[in-house]
């Protein structure tokens, strides 16, 4: 990276997130506040940023339907933004979230809420099965 990218990325304050790296859109880590939980990874591209910034809503860039998407309009389980973190070359962002309602998933479980996380299997090393990890 060059002195100028250093001075204008890595050491500043200034907000200077880098679109243009990926074709426009940021991945996005969706991190619970209060027990650290990764949620969900999605998009956003500087519509949705805008959006999350100016609402407190978390809102990102649907790659599969090609447009803004509120997480909850349709489900009800809002995020509600707490904070936005960015990494050291403002090409990723992490979304600290408290929730509003059973999950981010658009899956649901055994019970038929959505799930909380995403993540909700795993893989054992030497082991190439998925295994159920939610209660």
């Amino acid at each position: 990276m060059a002195k100028s990218s250093v001075n204008t990325v890595e050491e500043t304050e200034e907000l200077n997130l880098q679109f243009e790296k990926r074709g426009g859109l940021l991945p996005v880590v969706v991190q619970e506040v209060s027990s650290k939980e990764i949620l969900m990874v999605a998009s956003v591209n500087q519509q949705a940023l805008n959006h999350s910034l100016e609402t407190g809503e978390a809102a990102f860039w649907s790659t599969s339907r090609n447009e803004l998407w509120i997480k909850g309009e349709t489900s009800g389980n809002r995020i509600n933004l707490q904070e936005i973190r960015v990494d050291c070359d403002q090409d990723a962002i992490i979304y600290l979230v408290t929730l509003d309602g059973d999950g981010v998933c658009h899956t649901k479980n055994r019970k038929q809420t959505h799930r909380k996380s995403c993540f909700y299997r795993k893989i054992t090393p030497g082991n190439k099965k998925l295994t159920f990890i939610e209660p």
